[in-house]
Parts: structure tokens; sequence; C-alpha cells
């Protein structure tokens, strides 16, 4: 079993014929990944990267069947690129786009509410299945096929955690890419709870920053419901208050916000936490140990 996308996922790439529509599409097809075409209105019919290329999404579910969608849309109009996706029927929507206005993200977010489908991201480096599928632009040689699941808010953090876990001799399950803006798809701990759920992973890492309360969400729900044990990091410890850092979503606007108060609320749901990436792949074979013992 996998979590979001596996080798038999069939991708779709909005923005296809893009600069970075067909870099990353490239990238994605090299690594193996199912990409059966794309959509880049006014140049339907064509073939792009020896793949048919439609004007609508609902064009290519009709012609390929498609369920996942990887958007690679300038921001003013990502929003309607997500809202065309779920219309269309596409069940993973991964939308890599920066700088989508929050109000056009609020108006995709409720759009797609009750509709059969989970957004990832916006502003997110995408998901990858270690060795099956990559939809987004993680460098894909990093992520090897192993039992650990991981989340995160990062795209830097999340292949830092993935060479540190691979180097422990744990490999990746699925890797999660949540994005850091105010207004996302998927949370922390909506992503946990699909990792907790998924048979082939032992083990979960997740990655979080100042602002919101996302991982103390996800850290109060492990608490009652975990069943495999977690390795935690927050980045931003040393950020000011009050000043974005790196990511939209990443401020603290209050006491609870700070990294420090976050690792607090994180070990007391037992959590393991760590003080610096570097320790993320010795700390969870360590806790997979125990579970073992």
């Amino acid at each position: 079993m996998s979590v979001l996308v596996n080798k038999n996922s069939k991708i779709i790439v909005q923005g296809f014929t893009g600069t970075e529509g067909t870099f990353h599409a490239t990238q994605m097809i090299e690594y193996g990944t199912n990409v059966v075409g794309g959509v880049t209105p006014g140049k339907g019919g064509s073939k792009h990267l020896d793949r048919p290329v439609f004007n609508t999404v609902q064009q290519a579910v009709e012609s390929t069947g498609a369920d996942v969608s990887i958007i690679f849309v300038p921001p003013a109009f990502a929003a309607d690129a997500i809202m065309e996706s779920a219309e269309a029927g596409i069940k993973v929507i991964v939308c890599i786009t920066e700088g989508i206005p929050t109000r056009d993200m609020i108006t995709a977010k409720e759009y797609i509410k009750g509709r059969n489908c989970r957004l990832i991201g916006p502003n997110c480096p995408g998901v990858i299945t270690a060795g099956e599928a990559k939809v987004g632009i993680m460098p894909g040689f990093v992520f090897k096929k192993g039992k650990i699941g991981i989340v995160s808010k990062s795209g830097t953090l999340t292949y830092e955690a993935a060479d540190q876990v691979v180097k422990a001799g744990l490999g990746i399950t699925t890797a999660i890419g949540i994005g850091g803006d105010p207004i996302i798809g998927t949370s922390t701990k909506e992503a946990v709870e699909l990792l907790m759920n998924d048979p082939e992973t032992e083990g979960i890492v997740m990655i979080g920053e100042i602002g919101g309360t996302m991982e103390a969400d996800a850290a109060y729900w492990i608490k009652q419901n975990g069943t495999k044990p977690v390795v935690g990091f927050i980045a931003g410890k040393t950020a000011p208050a009050g000043r974005t850092m790196g990511h939209a979503g990443a401020i603290v606007g209050g006491a609870d916000d700070t990294a420090d108060a976050k690792m607090k609320i994180l070990r007391e749901c037992g959590i393991h936490v760590v003080e610096s990436p570097a320790v993320i792949g010795k700390t969870m074979a360590a806790a997979l140990k125990k579970v073992t013992a």
C-alpha cells in the first residue's frame, strides 16, 4: 500500500509546456512516474515530451483516465487550476505554485470541499512514494524505498530528513510536502493520519515551523491515536516575533507559535523531538529499536 500516489497513478501536468512544467515533468518521467499527458490551454492536440497535450483538465481525464494532477501555473491562475482539477474529478491535486493570493486560496479551498479530492499545497515540493512515483520537484535520487514516512512544511528540510533517514538504513515510504502558506489543502495532522494508517510505514518524521497550530493539532492527535514512533523537528527557533521567516505562514503571532512552545507540546505528546535535522535518522532508528525491543 502507498499514500496518495503510486506506480499506478495516472498523472497530468497543468502548465505542461511552460518552462517549469517542462523541466519538472521531464524529471518526473525519468524517475519512472506515470505521466500520461498535460494541459496547456490553446495547445490541445499537440504533443510534448512525447505525451498528449489537452486544452482542459476535463479533456485530459476523459482521454487518459488521469487521477492525479500537478500544477505549475502562475500565481494569478493557480487557484482556478485547482478548481478545474477538482471539477474534472481529479483525486489528488498537487499545487507547486508559490505566491497565490490568500483570497484566491480561500475561494479554492471552499470550492473543493465536499468533492472527492485531496489538495496538497500550494507552495510545496509535492509528494513522492519512493521508487514508484514522484509528483513534485524534490530530488528523486535522495528518496530510497524503505519504511519511514515524512510530513513537512519545508521542501529543503524534507530532502534533508529523507537523506538522514536513508543514511540510517531505514528508507522512505512516502514523503508529503504540505506547503508553508497560510491556506493549504492538507494539514500536518491529516498527512500524519494518512501515514499512520499505511501498513508499510513503520515510523513518521514530522517537520514543522513557527506559526499556526498545525503541529500542535497533529501532536494531540498522535497522543490519542498514534501507533508508530514519530520524530519531530520545528524550524525557526531563533525567529523574532512578528516577522515572516521564509514561508508566508511562518510567523510568530503569539506565545504558542514559537518553536520552543511547539517543541514542548510535541514532547508532552510522546514525540521524539530533535534539535537538529542532522540527527533525525539516528533518532528514528533508536525509536524503532525501542518499539521492537
